[in-house]
């Protein structure tokens, strides 16, 4: 049976830890500025799209990994641990 969902239930592994970039960035990001982070790369989101990629609602394309990680600044592996 093909799964499609992470071991805890979630859309997403890498939400989590992209709250904590998020939350640990200097000067603080919120998640409208990321989103706006995020249209500067093409990627069609909003604040509330953030909301879910964070909460595990949202499945996250690879387009939009390689664009997180370029925000804040480090490998896209490191977003999936």
């Amino acid at each position: 049976m093909f799964k499609n969902k992470a071991e805890n239930g979630k859309n997403n592994i890498c939400g989590q830890k992209v709250y904590e970039l998020r939350k640990s960035f200097k000067p603080k990001m919120s998640q409208r500025i990321l989103a706006e982070k995020l249209q500067l790369f093409g990627i069609d989101v909003d604040k509330n799209a953030v909301q879910r990629i964070e909460s595990g609602q949202r499945f996250v394309t690879d387009i939009e990994l390689v664009a997180i990680s370029k925000i804040f600044n480090v490998d896209y592996s490191e977003i999936l641990d």
